[in-house]
C-alpha cells in the first residue's frame, strides 16, 4: 500500500482545471444548436439576398422537419409575431444533431457552447428571436 501511495506522488493528475482552463473541443463536437431566424422556411432564388420566398406562403404549413425527425421530441412549433418558428427544449434534447442533419435550409446550426448547466429549468427552453438574424440564449 505505501508503494502505491508513493507511485502517485509522480502521476500526472487525471483531472483538469476545467472551470479556470476551458478544454479544447474536438471538431464534430455537439454543442447547443444555433437557430439562423432569416434561413428557416426562406427559398433563395436567384444570387440576391432581395430574391427570396417564403415556404409558407406557396405551402400553406411550415417545413416542420425538425420537429418530425428529432428523436427526443425537443422540438415544437410556436407563433411569434405571426409566424411560426421552431422552439428548443434543450431539457430535453439529447444533442444527437439528427435536426442540424435534416433541416432542409441550413437554419439550425450547430454550435461549441456546452455549458448548459442550471438550477432553473426554464433557462433551457430558447425560444425564437424575431427581431435577430441568429438566436442566442
Amino acid at each position: 500500500m505505501f508503494r502505491r501511495t508513493i507511485s502517485h506522488i509522480f502521476t500526472k493528475p487525471a483531472t483538469t482545471k476545467y472551470p479556470f482552463v476551458k478544454p479544447k473541443l474536438p471538431e464534430d463536437f455537439r454543442g447547443e444548436t444555433q437557430y439562423q431566424v432569416n434561413a428557416c422556411n426562406v427559398i433563395e432564388l436567384g444570387s440576391t439576398d432581395s430574391l427570396t420566398l417564403d415556404v409558407r406562403s406557396i405551402v400553406g404549413v411550415n417545413c416542420s422537419v425538425c420537429v418530425r425527425d428529432c428523436p427526443a421530441k425537443a422540438i415544437e412549433i410556436v407563433e411569434v409575431d405571426g409566424k411560426r418558428r421552431p422552439q428548443f427544449n434543450f431539457d430535453r434534447c439529447v444533442f444527437c444533431y439528427q435536426c442540424v442533419e435534416s433541416c432542409p435550409r441550413k437554419a439550425i446550426t450547430s454550435s461549441g457552447l456546452y455549458e448548459l448547466a442550471t438550477t432553473d429549468k426554464k433557462s433551457l427552453i430558447k425560444k425564437p428571436n424575431p427581431n435577430a438574424t441568429e438566436d442566442t440564449k
